[in-house]
């Protein structure tokens, strides 16, 4: 009990915080923009987050249970288990929601995240540099309410939180962004890992087709220019 107050006691802290931040604009967003820019993409993002990873948890949970079980109770979650339950599109969706991941951190750290030389309602300096300077209050609001409490709903509720049409376009985004290829360097990796093994990858589909082993290897090779570019822009800037 006492530990789950105090937590409570710091997110309310850091919510407080991060809002008279952006109110104030000194936040990177609300500098340059309009402060309710910052707070509806702050929040926006949050409540995304709390899919993605929430959605993760039921999916993958679901896995081994039999859909015609809750295909007339929970229609919307079996929409998503046919797709994920297919071949390896388990496997196709945790990799592009990975990457939906780290760009609502992004928006979260652009809305929400303090500018240098911030200085809020005279707190004293190693306040400020607990929770803005190393990011605490970020950290807190981020876990507690993006990350942790819709892991911990979902992996018990796992049909009740997929059975909406949030949960079916999250993962269709999911799907999408892996379709494009722009993280298909990640599948090389695989195959090289694989290969350094010595161990064979199991799929639970048929062997690709010329054509698309063709796509395949074609996605990955684009991925791969994208990601020695972002490597040497990166290398670069520092």
């Amino acid at each position: 009990l006492i530990k789950s107050v105090y937590s409570v006691i710091l997110l309310i802290f850091s919510i407080v915080l991060i809002s008279g931040m952006i109110a104030t604009k000194q936040t990177n967003l609300s500098e340059n923009s309009h402060p309710a820019a910052a707070y509806c993409l702050l929040w926006g993002a949050i409540l995304w987050l709390t899919m993605v990873e929430g959605g993760q948890a039921s999916l993958v949970g679901l896995i081994p249970v039999n859909a015609e079980l809750y295909a007339n109770s929970h229609p919307k979650a079996y929409k998503c288990t046919q797709i994920t339950n297919k071949g390896d599109n388990l496997d196709r969706y945790l990799l592009g929601r990975q990457f939906m991941v780290v760009l609502v951190v992004f928006s979260v750290n652009i809305s929400g995240g303090p500018v240098g030389g911030s200085d809020i309602w005279g707190f004293p300096g190693w306040l400020k540099g607990i929770f803005l300077e190393a990011g605490l209050a970020m950290i807190l609001l981020t876990c507690n309410v993006g990350q942790l409490a819709s892991q911990v709903n979902a992996s018990l509720c796992m049909l009740d939180y997929t059975d909406n049409y949030f949960a079916l376009f999250t993962l269709w985004v999911a799907m999408a962004i892996e379709f494009s290829g722009l993280l298909h360097a990640s599948y090389l990796v695989q195959l090289a890992v694989a290969a350094l093994a010595g161990k064979k990858i199991e799929s639970n589909e048929e062997p690709r087709s010329v054509g698309a082993s063709i796509f395949f290897f074609a996605r990955c090779l684009a991925s791969l220019a994208v990601l020695c570019f972002c490597l040497a822009v990166t290398f670069e800037s520092l």
